[in-house]
């Protein structure tokens, strides 16, 4: 649950990439639930890509060209969860006073 008067940080870019902040104090509205969703996708495609990446950099014939597309498909989702990782350890030190 959001404590009243915080901005949660959204999974999602607005307009030219800027972020997206959501004002609520109901953790389980619709827009917290759809960015829960998200963000658990988010998470899950991430764990997809390091298995592939583990199983590329093991195989001697995966070409450059494929290191390429699993290189940037990486950085999105590095990305995404750096951004899930962000997000998340504002609600904690809003959540819990006592954190620096």
């Amino acid at each position: 649950m959001t404590a009243p008067n915080t901005l949660r940080l959204l999974p999602w870019s607005g307009p030219e990439g800027k972020p997206c902040y959501l004002s609520t104090d109901d953790g389980e509205g619709y827009m917290s639930r759809l960015a829960d969703n998200i963000e658990a996708v988010q998470l899950g495609t991430a764990a997809e890509l390091l298995e592939q990446a583990l199983d590329k950099l093991d195989d001697q014939g995966t070409g450059s060209e494929d290191m390429r597309r699993l290189a940037k498909d990486l950085t999105g989702a590095l990305r995404e969860v750096l951004r899930v990782a962000t997000s998340r350890g504002d609600l904690l030190a809003v959540s819990d006073p006592h954190c620096p």
